[in-house]
């Protein structure tokens, strides 16, 4: 429940941030994306001078993970003799490492090129990006679909026929995406629903013979972690600690981190405790349903997290800074998104406003009393939670709402972000990227 746009690639309104800066573009349909002109782009007439910048003393706090690298994390072909499907990925090319380059890849020759893909319980996201500076990237294609692969999971305990079917179907378009590209490093994960799916490995086989991929089911602390990685930008300076949390579909994960003492660029290094919890929105709303939710109901739900949250062992190694203004939590989930898209008041989501806002407490509150008191239709009429999540934001709400009230804090910062800017994160810093280009002083602009 993160992503709020289906299809190809946002307009490059919505996919700017902290990885994208004014002038870049987004590209439709594994073609290169049209940049806005820039001083030093062709066709702009003479080269302007650069104006220098004075570098700030300090370091940004980012993530330099080399620990993530699965034995297999490049595509598979079908079994021989078998027909390759429509964007099917011939055998990948190892080059000191896993590479993937398709043999009628032909965007991408300039740039050094990173994709992520994330199947989860309710969601399938890819994104394709270049390195920037430090810690940063910029995303050149990006696809979201909402699959629901979950569905009905926590009844019958398999993945259902319909689900399957609307999950390769998602992963055949992420095929074609991923085989007009030529990219340096790619990663493509699956998480709960697989994990926990009595057929998952058959899904899974099914998955590689069809579209020619071949995912890696992550366990539960990877996927922490990873999620801690891709926020880590979003960290400031003026931070001792924070919680860390990821909504997901079929689980959500939990990290506490400590910045209080000596600090290190790897974020990861910080994290004192995790959990994982076997709760998300698509379980807790199939068990409590999602489309009439009265305050009884709501309640209901937010004590049967609290009660998971209390076998938490070490959810107290933050109580020496919990207290301070320097504390905070930071939520990355479509839950916490669509909160805060609600609260500005959005006529359309737009990535640029709310990854990265601050939300008070009050605020907070105010949000989910608000998405309480509404209909299952004036919560699908909603701009900012639609029809395909009127009946899992509440869900979410209740698990954000005892995480609150287990780590009591007056801020919490939302996160348009995840497990795939986590996955390209890592990938560059293992492969030196950022180092290499600040040896040659090539930083983009």
């Amino acid at each position: 429940m993160d992503d709020h746009e289906e299809g190809d690639a946002p307009p490059v309104a919505e996919c700017v941030g902290d990885h994208v800066s004014v002038g870049d573009g987004v590209a439709v349909n594994g073609r290169e994306p049209a940049l806005v002109p820039a001083a030093g782009f062709a066709g702009d007439g003479p080269r302007k001078p650069k104006r220098k910048r004075r570098r700030k003393r300090g370091r940004r706090v980012f993530v330099r993970d080399g620990e993530a690298r699965p034995a297999q994390q490049i595509p598979i072909v079908p079994e021989p003799g078998a027909k390759a499907p429509v964007g099917a990925l011939e055998a990948p090319r190892q080059t000191g490492g896993s590479v993937y380059t398709p043999s009628n890849g032909v965007n991408g020759a300039s740039q050094t090129l990173y994709a992520a893909l994330d199947l989860g319980t309710n969601n399938c996201r890819l994104l394709v990006a270049t390195p920037g500076r430090p810690g940063r990237f910029r995303v050149v294609d990006a696809f979201s679909r909402i699959v629901r692969l979950g569905e009905g999971l926590t009844a019958s305990g398999r993945l259902s026929q319909q689900a399957m079917d609307r999950a390769v179907d998602a992963l055949a378009v992420c095929a074609e995406k991923l085989a007009g590209w030529r990219l340096s490093g790619v990663r493509m994960i699956a998480t709960e629903a697989c994990r926990s799916a009595e057929n998952g490995g058959h899904f899974l086989d099914r998955v590689q013979r069809e579209t020619g991929l071949a995912l890696e089911v992550i366990d539960r602390r990877t996927e922490a972690r990873l999620a801690v990685s891709g926020c880590s930008s979003l960290i400031t300076r003026e931070t001792d600690g924070l919680v860390l949390f990821d909504i997901g579909g079929g689980s959500s994960e939990i990290a506490l981190i400590d910045l209080s003492r000596h600090r290190t660029p790897r974020l990861a290094d910080h994290i004192v405790s995790w959990t994982s919890l076997p709760v998300g929105v698509v379980s807790l709303a199939e068990r409590f349903g999602g489309r009439v939710v009265t305050p009884e109901i709501f309640e209901a739900m937010v004590e049967e997290v609290a009660v998971m949250l209390s076998r938490f062992d070490g959810g107290g190694r933050l109580a020496h800074v919990a207290s301070t203004a320097r504390f905070h939590l930071l939520g990355t989930s479509g839950t916490v998104t669509t909160l805060a898209g609600v609260h500005l008041g959005l006529k359309r989501y737009d990535r640029r406003r709310v990854d990265g806002l601050w939300m008070e407490r009050d605020s907070v509150d105010r949000m989910i009393g608000t998405i309480l008191g509404w209909s299952f239709d004036e919560r699908k009429a909603n701009p900012c939670i639609g029809s395909e999540r009127a009946d899992l934001v509440l869900a979410g709400c209740a698990i954000l709402e005892a995480i609150r009230r287990h780590w009591p804090a007056e801020r919490l910062r939302v996160a348009d972000r995840g497990l795939r800017e986590g996955m390209l994160s890592e990938m560059m810093a293992r492969d030196g990227v950022w180092r290499r280009r600040k040896r040659a002083g090539a930083w983009p602009a």
